[in-house]
């Protein structure tokens, strides 16, 4: 397959460093800069009456810390990981919400959004997959990922007995908790 010249445009803007320093730099310096001015760390002032962030310090703080941020290559790295699989997550939740809106029955104008559980449990999933994307993309000394050391610590477990039989009594507790002790009668009213 030939390459074509959007596909050379990026390779060019790869090698002047775009995509290793400029954009983990503007999106550093974006969310930093949004958190400090939603929790006014540095404070407020007010000018006729209206109260305003103190942007210039919410700025320069910002800057001070993308800048840091991309002077360690192992950031860069590991953002630039994290936000490439939080994007292929975010796709495989959207695809997910296609598929079960799909067979959902539209009653109104307001459309399908998941309720109880379902809302719970898809946070959770979403949460661990992050947690997951975050592991993998920060190293250790000797080159492995936090998940990496996870699961060779755990691996250790795999033979041992007793930790097979703690784990098999807490999936039995689980699931007679999950069985029993839902449907619960409501409390009567004196």
């Amino acid at each position: 397959m030939a390459d074509s010249t959007f596909r050379e445009t990026f390779g060019f803007l790869d090698k002047i460093g775009v995509f290793d320093v400029v954009l983990p730099f503007l999106l550093i310096f974006t969310i930093v800069f949004a958190i400090l001015e939603k929790t006014k760390v540095f404070g407020t002032e007010t000018l006729d009456g209206k109260t305003y962030t103190k942007k210039n310090l919410n700025a320069l703080a910002s800057f001070a810390i993308a800048f840091f941020a991309v002077a360690s290559g192992r950031v860069v790295q590991a953002i630039t990981q994290i936000s490439a699989n939080a994007v292929v997550l975010l796709f495989a939740a959207v695809f997910f919400l296609m598929l079960v809106g799909s067979f959902h029955q539209q009653a109104d104008e307001k459309g399908f959004y998941l309720q109880g559980i379902w809302k719970t449990l898809f946070i959770l999933v979403m949460f661990v997959g992050l947690f997951g994307i975050f592991l993998n993309a920060v190293q250790l000394s000797d080159g492995r990922t936090w998940l990496q050391w996870i699961f060779d610590w755990l691996s250790q477990f795999s033979t041992n007995v007793s930790v097979a039989t703690i784990v098999l009594i807490a999936v039995v507790v689980g699931a007679m908790y999950f069985i029993t002790g839902s449907d619960k009668p409501p409390a009567a009213k004196s």
